[in-house]
């Protein structure tokens, strides 16, 4: 699904990033550009961001 239409990103995008390090907001943007044009996509990036998190936490053994 593409949350950011003005970059073509997509949740898969934004899954990988995280898969590569990326912890927060801000490591997302630096990464993708992500939310640096209209901004519109933040809501669901950041959703798309703590479920990614959540995922790799549980993976790992981690309580979230």
């Amino acid at each position: 699904m593409y949350v950011c239409l003005c970059r073509g990103i997509t949740d898969q995008d934004i899954k990988d990033a995280v898969e590569n390090g990326a912890s927060s907001y801000r490591e997302l943007r630096e990464q993708l550009d992500l939310g640096t044009c209209c901004g519109r996509c933040a809501p669901e990036a950041r959703a798309v961001l703590n479920d990614a998190l959540s995922e790799t936490a549980a993976r790992l053994g981690y309580a979230a």
